[in-house]
Protein backbone atom coordinates (compact mmCIF):
# COMPACT_ATOMS: atom_id res chain seq x y z
CA UNK A 1 0.00 0.00 0.00
CA UNK A 2 2.74 2.45 0.93
CA UNK A 3 4.31 1.70 -2.63
CA UNK A 4 1.52 2.46 -4.58
CA UNK A 5 1.01 5.63 -2.40
CA UNK A 6 4.65 6.74 -3.14
CA UNK A 7 4.29 5.76 -6.85
CA UNK A 8 0.85 7.80 -7.03
CA UNK A 9 2.83 10.94 -5.43
CA UNK A 10 5.71 10.90 -7.83
CA UNK A 11 3.49 10.35 -10.77
CA UNK A 12 1.78 13.80 -9.79
CA UNK A 13 4.89 15.72 -8.96
CA UNK A 14 7.04 14.42 -11.96
CA UNK A 15 5.59 17.04 -14.25
CA UNK A 16 5.73 19.87 -11.94
CA UNK A 17 9.36 19.39 -11.72
CA UNK A 18 9.90 19.23 -15.55
CA UNK A 19 8.05 22.21 -16.01
CA UNK A 20 10.14 24.04 -13.28
CA UNK A 21 13.28 22.79 -15.04
CA UNK A 22 12.31 24.11 -18.66
CA UNK A 23 10.90 27.30 -17.12
CA UNK A 24 14.42 27.59 -15.30
CA UNK A 25 16.59 27.05 -18.57
CA UNK A 26 13.99 29.64 -20.97
CA UNK A 27 14.99 32.58 -18.58
CA UNK A 28 18.53 31.72 -18.32
CA UNK A 29 18.94 31.27 -21.82
CA UNK A 30 16.41 34.61 -22.32
CA UNK A 31 18.89 36.11 -19.67
CA UNK A 32 21.89 35.58 -21.59
CA UNK A 33 20.01 36.71 -25.08
CA UNK A 34 19.18 40.16 -23.39
CA UNK A 35 22.53 40.78 -21.98
CA UNK A 36 24.02 40.20 -25.63
CA UNK A 37 22.39 42.77 -27.07
CA UNK A 38 23.89 46.51 -27.39
CA UNK A 39 21.11 48.54 -25.33
CA UNK A 40 22.45 52.67 -25.09
CA UNK A 41 22.35 53.98 -21.27
CA UNK A 42 20.71 57.12 -20.40
CA UNK A 43 23.44 59.07 -20.71
CA UNK A 44 23.76 58.30 -24.19
CA UNK A 45 20.13 58.58 -24.69
CA UNK A 46 21.18 62.07 -23.41
CA UNK A 47 24.22 62.79 -25.43
CA UNK A 48 21.83 61.79 -28.27
CA UNK A 49 18.62 64.37 -27.16
CA UNK A 50 21.10 67.02 -26.83
CA UNK A 51 23.18 66.72 -30.04
CA UNK A 52 19.63 66.77 -31.99
CA UNK A 53 18.68 69.84 -29.64
CA UNK A 54 22.35 71.35 -31.07
CA UNK A 55 21.38 70.41 -35.00
CA UNK A 56 17.63 71.74 -35.07
CA UNK A 57 18.41 74.30 -37.80
CA UNK A 58 19.12 70.99 -39.74
CA UNK A 59 15.27 70.21 -39.48
CA UNK A 60 13.28 70.04 -42.56
CA UNK A 61 12.05 73.93 -42.32
CA UNK A 62 8.01 73.06 -42.03
CA UNK A 63 8.76 70.93 -39.34
CA UNK A 64 10.87 73.35 -37.46
CA UNK A 65 8.50 76.08 -38.06
CA UNK A 66 4.78 76.10 -39.42
CA UNK A 67 3.95 76.41 -43.10
CA UNK A 68 0.67 77.44 -44.12
CA UNK A 69 -0.29 78.45 -47.78
CA UNK A 70 2.61 80.12 -48.75
CA UNK A 71 3.33 81.34 -45.34
CA UNK A 72 6.26 80.24 -43.16
CA UNK A 73 6.12 80.94 -39.44
CA UNK A 74 9.47 80.92 -37.81
CA UNK A 75 8.89 82.97 -34.62
CA UNK A 76 10.49 82.39 -31.23
CA UNK A 77 11.65 78.84 -32.22
CA UNK A 78 13.17 77.11 -29.45
CA UNK A 79 15.94 76.76 -29.44
CA UNK A 80 16.13 80.39 -31.48
CA UNK A 81 17.49 80.04 -35.25
CA UNK A 82 20.89 81.73 -35.97
CA UNK A 83 20.58 81.72 -39.36
CA UNK A 84 17.73 82.10 -42.36
CA UNK A 85 16.42 78.53 -43.04
CA UNK A 86 15.74 76.87 -46.69
CA UNK A 87 12.06 78.20 -47.84
CA UNK A 88 9.72 76.60 -49.81
CA UNK A 89 9.98 77.87 -53.00
CA UNK A 90 6.00 78.97 -53.05
CA UNK A 91 6.81 81.55 -50.02
CA UNK A 92 5.29 84.81 -50.24
CA UNK A 93 5.31 85.69 -46.33
CA UNK A 94 8.06 84.51 -44.37
CA UNK A 95 8.09 85.97 -40.38
CA UNK A 96 10.82 85.23 -38.12
CA UNK A 97 10.25 87.32 -35.53
CA UNK A 98 12.22 87.43 -32.30
CA UNK A 99 14.98 84.79 -32.93
CA UNK A 100 18.60 85.29 -33.21
CA UNK A 101 19.44 85.47 -36.84
CA UNK A 102 23.23 87.36 -36.78
CA UNK A 103 23.49 87.54 -41.11
CA UNK A 104 21.32 87.55 -43.88
CA UNK A 105 23.54 86.45 -46.81
CA UNK A 106 22.96 86.47 -50.24
CA UNK A 107 22.16 83.31 -50.53
CA UNK A 108 19.74 83.38 -47.73
CA UNK A 109 16.86 84.42 -50.30
CA UNK A 110 18.21 83.57 -53.66
CA UNK A 111 15.56 82.42 -56.20
CA UNK A 112 12.29 82.97 -53.97
CA UNK A 113 10.98 85.53 -56.52
CA UNK A 114 7.71 84.70 -54.84
CA UNK A 115 8.55 86.44 -51.30
CA UNK A 116 6.13 89.65 -50.59
CA UNK A 117 6.99 90.19 -47.25
CA UNK A 118 9.70 89.56 -44.96
CA UNK A 119 9.74 90.03 -41.28
CA UNK A 120 13.00 89.21 -39.50
CA UNK A 121 12.20 92.06 -36.47
CA UNK A 122 13.52 91.49 -33.12
CA UNK A 123 16.61 89.07 -33.71
CA UNK A 124 20.29 90.31 -33.48
CA UNK A 125 21.39 91.08 -37.50
CA UNK A 126 24.49 92.90 -37.37
CA UNK A 127 25.41 92.51 -41.29
CA UNK A 128 23.00 91.61 -44.26
CA UNK A 129 24.96 91.63 -47.76
CA UNK A 130 24.30 94.28 -50.15
CA UNK A 131 22.64 91.90 -52.87
CA UNK A 132 20.47 89.93 -49.93
CA UNK A 133 16.90 91.93 -50.81
CA UNK A 134 17.51 93.27 -54.62
CA UNK A 135 16.78 90.36 -56.69
CA UNK A 136 13.25 90.15 -54.76
CA UNK A 137 11.38 91.67 -57.58
CA UNK A 138 7.85 90.80 -56.17
CA UNK A 139 8.73 92.28 -52.11
CA UNK A 140 6.41 94.25 -50.86
CA UNK A 141 7.43 94.66 -47.35
CA UNK A 142 10.30 94.91 -45.14
CA UNK A 143 10.78 94.92 -41.50
CA UNK A 144 14.24 94.92 -40.09
CA UNK A 145 12.94 96.60 -36.47
CA UNK A 146 14.85 95.87 -33.35
CA UNK A 147 17.97 94.43 -34.67
CA UNK A 148 21.89 95.83 -34.78
CA UNK A 149 22.09 97.66 -38.20
CA UNK A 150 24.61 99.92 -38.77
CA UNK A 151 23.94 100.45 -42.46
CA UNK A 152 21.76 99.41 -44.75
CA UNK A 153 22.17 96.64 -48.33
CA UNK A 154 20.38 97.38 -51.54
CA UNK A 155 16.69 97.32 -51.24
CA UNK A 156 14.24 96.02 -54.27
CA UNK A 157 12.41 98.47 -56.36
CA UNK A 158 8.83 97.41 -55.43
CA UNK A 159 9.07 98.07 -51.93
CA UNK A 160 5.91 99.40 -50.37
CA UNK A 161 6.98 99.51 -46.71
CA UNK A 162 10.21 99.63 -44.90
CA UNK A 163 10.98 99.35 -41.38
CA UNK A 164 14.19 99.80 -39.72
CA UNK A 165 13.03 101.01 -36.24
CA UNK A 166 15.56 100.80 -33.34
CA UNK A 167 18.85 100.29 -35.11
CA UNK A 168 22.04 101.40 -35.01
CA UNK A 169 21.64 103.15 -38.51
CA UNK A 170 23.91 105.89 -39.16
CA UNK A 171 24.20 108.74 -41.95
CA UNK A 172 27.69 106.87 -43.60
CA UNK A 173 25.72 103.38 -43.25
CA UNK A 174 22.31 105.02 -45.27
CA UNK A 175 23.09 106.07 -48.90
CA UNK A 176 21.37 110.01 -49.55
CA UNK A 177 20.39 107.64 -52.99
CA UNK A 178 18.87 104.68 -50.38
CA UNK A 179 15.29 105.39 -51.14
CA UNK A 180 15.14 107.80 -54.50
CA UNK A 181 14.64 105.34 -56.80
CA UNK A 182 11.87 103.34 -54.83
CA UNK A 183 9.08 105.25 -56.14
CA UNK A 184 6.63 102.85 -54.41
CA UNK A 185 7.20 103.05 -51.00
CA UNK A 186 4.69 104.49 -49.10
CA UNK A 187 5.39 104.14 -45.23
CA UNK A 188 9.11 104.98 -44.49
CA UNK A 189 10.37 103.83 -40.53
CA UNK A 190 13.82 105.06 -39.29
CA UNK A 191 13.19 106.13 -35.76
CA UNK A 192 15.43 105.13 -32.93
CA UNK A 193 18.36 105.20 -34.67
CA UNK A 194 21.85 107.63 -35.20
CA UNK A 195 21.19 109.05 -38.36
CA UNK A 196 23.01 112.93 -38.70
CA UNK A 197 20.92 113.54 -41.94
CA UNK A 198 17.40 112.99 -43.79
CA UNK A 199 18.14 110.52 -46.99
CA UNK A 200 16.54 111.67 -50.05
CA UNK A 201 12.19 110.66 -49.98
CA UNK A 202 10.67 109.78 -53.22
CA UNK A 203 7.50 111.40 -54.42
CA UNK A 204 5.61 107.93 -53.40
CA UNK A 205 6.16 108.51 -49.47
CA UNK A 206 3.18 109.46 -47.09
CA UNK A 207 4.64 108.54 -43.71
CA UNK A 208 8.05 109.16 -43.02
CA UNK A 209 9.75 108.18 -39.41
CA UNK A 210 13.12 109.59 -38.35
CA UNK A 211 12.20 110.82 -34.72
CA UNK A 212 14.72 109.83 -31.59
CA UNK A 213 17.72 110.04 -34.35
CA UNK A 214 21.16 112.89 -34.28
CA UNK A 215 19.45 115.47 -37.18
CA UNK A 216 20.91 118.68 -36.14
CA UNK A 217 19.77 120.88 -39.54
CA UNK A 218 17.77 120.07 -42.61
CA UNK A 219 17.43 122.62 -45.90
CA UNK A 220 14.98 123.81 -48.48
CA UNK A 221 15.70 120.75 -50.57
CA UNK A 222 15.54 117.89 -47.85
CA UNK A 223 11.32 118.04 -47.94
CA UNK A 224 10.24 120.26 -50.40
CA UNK A 225 11.23 122.25 -53.53
CA UNK A 226 13.37 125.82 -51.91
CA UNK A 227 13.51 127.14 -55.27
CA UNK A 228 9.65 126.97 -56.22
CA UNK A 229 6.27 127.75 -54.17
CA UNK A 230 4.15 125.86 -56.06
CA UNK A 231 5.48 122.55 -55.31
CA UNK A 232 3.00 120.30 -53.13
CA UNK A 233 3.59 116.68 -51.77
CA UNK A 234 0.04 115.51 -51.63
CA UNK A 235 0.91 112.34 -50.80
CA UNK A 236 2.71 112.86 -47.30
CA UNK A 237 0.53 112.98 -44.35
CA UNK A 238 3.10 112.42 -41.33
CA UNK A 239 6.79 113.38 -40.77
CA UNK A 240 8.08 112.92 -37.62
CA UNK A 241 11.52 114.68 -36.57
CA UNK A 242 11.10 114.74 -32.75
CA UNK A 243 13.22 113.33 -30.19
CA UNK A 244 15.81 114.88 -32.63
CA UNK A 245 18.25 118.24 -31.83
CA UNK A 246 17.10 120.31 -35.03
CA UNK A 247 14.67 123.20 -33.67
CA UNK A 248 12.15 123.37 -36.47
CA UNK A 249 11.69 126.38 -36.28
CA UNK A 250 14.68 127.66 -37.56
CA UNK A 251 13.83 126.26 -41.27
CA UNK A 252 10.18 128.06 -41.86
CA UNK A 253 10.92 126.91 -45.72
CA UNK A 254 11.27 123.55 -45.50
CA UNK A 255 8.05 122.47 -45.26
CA UNK A 256 6.08 124.48 -47.57
CA UNK A 257 5.00 122.04 -49.43
CA UNK A 258 3.24 119.56 -46.37
CA UNK A 259 -0.54 119.72 -45.98
CA UNK A 260 0.89 119.48 -42.26
CA UNK A 261 3.59 120.45 -40.35
CA UNK A 262 6.21 117.74 -38.94
CA UNK A 263 6.05 116.37 -35.34
CA UNK A 264 8.69 118.14 -33.79
CA UNK A 265 10.42 120.55 -31.33
CA UNK A 266 9.60 123.96 -32.46
CA UNK A 267 11.22 126.26 -29.64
Amino acid sequence: MIQLRALILTSLMLPWILSSAAKYEYMEARKAEIDSLNIPDYGMLQDSESEVATNVEDMPTCLLCVCLSGSVYCEEVSPEMSIVPALPRETAYFYARFNKITKISNKDFADMATLRRIDLSGNQITDIEDAAFSKLTNLEELNLAENRLTRLPILPNKLITFNGNFNRLTTQGVKATAFKKLTKLAYLYLGNNELTAVPQLPESLQVVHLNNNRIRTITDQTICKGNTSFYIRPNMDQVRLDGNPIVLSNYPDSFICLRALPIGSYK
